[in-house]
């Protein structure tokens, strides 16, 4: 059976190829719904593929878009990965994605490679604090969309970013626990090396000051590790609590970086024979599936990925079409608290 053209497209929908070639390249804002939605069904009926060799010796550039995320060992970027790709597929292109582990110079490397091979749009998720190692690449003409990091003083290029507000993420957690009579609240992250972290970390510190706390370093505790503990989540967190919940005076609550580091203090607090929340309450940020089914349910932070995936793939594109009518710049959604029991209230023994 032969493969469908572009032109078997257009005569089955009753359109010019020049109108299937635009819902393709998500040029189709013109476009009557209705045609677009019959141009769409031929396509889906058809199976038809474009030919991307074709399209790239047509455009100087592969419609494809490049994705590198610190790993999908946290569930969280697997979710962020889908949607992206969902995202972008609407938009007429297709996802490679990557692994960096947070390492500049293998970003560098994916980015480079990504180049060669024609593509022209990569978003970051790694909220790296340094961007040194992708200027050279940027001027000479990629665009580069970050998830998680806004433009930082230092940076000699600018790039368009996206990411919940991450000060306001730990505030809406730590004033919670306040609310529920903690005073002694734990801060467990991986290395605190990142934009995101750096920001949740000042969320924490800023909301006890609010409450008039002295901010007692013991109670923040950063994993040791060679990188930033991507891959090692929950037994960084079960460390975390190990430490927390063994001083003279342990803490009675500890707010996670994430929720894998959450699901890590579980297992320590579950080593030491206390329980969750009658002994510790614990908090994450992301609210990823696995929030609803663990025991108890966790109380997190929910990030609006659907709209921060798709926002960062509309930028993407249309920096890559010079469709947009604004310098790069940041965009802030908000977060939202999602209660559920594995906070309580303070109990004084």
């Amino acid at each position: 059976m032969s493969k469908s053209t572009i032109a078997d497209v257009a005569r089955l929908a009753k359109v010019s190829a020049s109108s299937v070639s635009n819902v393709l390249n998500d040029r189709s804002n013109r476009m009557r719904p209705d045609t677009k939605e019959r141009i769409q069904h031929v396509i889906e009926q058809l199976g038809y593929t474009p030919n991307l060799a074709a399209r790239q010796l047509k455009t100087g550039h592969a419609p494809i878009i490049g994705l590198i995320v610190p790993s999908v060992a946290n569930p969280f970027y697997g979710i962020f990965a889908r949607l992206i790709e969902k995202a972008a597929l609407t938009g007429g292109y297709q996802v490679l994605l990557g692994n960096s582990e947070r390492d500049p110079a293998r970003e560098r490397r994916y980015a480079e490679e990504l180049w060669g091979y024609g593509v022209r749009g990569i978003i970051f998720g790694s909220s790296l604090t340094q961007f040194t190692h992708l200027e050279s690449l940027i001027k000479k003409g990629l665009h580069v969309v970050a998830f998680d990091r806004p433009t930082q003083q230092d940076d000699k290029v600018i790039i368009d970013s996206i990411s919940v507000d991450n000060v306001q993420a730990t505030r809406l957690t730590t004033k919670h626990l306040l609310a529920l009579g903690h005073h002694r609240i734990g801060f467990v992250s991986g290395p605190i090396r990142t934009v995101s972290r750096l920001d949740r970390l000042e969320g924490y510190r800023g909301s006890l000051q609010d409450a008039n706390l002295e901010i007692d370093q013991q109670l923040v505790w950063q994993g040791e590790t060679s990188n930033f503990g991507d891959t090692a989540a929950v037994e960084l967190g079960r460390q975390g609590a190990h430490d927390l919940l063994s001083k003279p005076k342990p803490a009675t609550a500890i707010i996670a970086i994430n929720d894998m580091y959450a699901f890590g203090v579980y297992a320590g607090a579950r080593d030491l024979g206390l329980k969750v929340p009658d002994d510790v309450s614990v908090t994450g940020v992301d609210d990823i599936t696995l929030t609803e089914v663990v025991e108890p349910p966790l109380t997190t932070v929910q990030q609006p990925l659907r709209d921060i995936t798709r926002l960062a793939v509309e930028r993407l594109i249309n920096r890559l079409h010079d469709t947009c009518s604004h310098p790069p710049g940041h965009q802030t959604l908000p977060p939202k608290l999602i209660v559920r029991k594995s906070t309580a209230r303070y109990q004084k023994s």
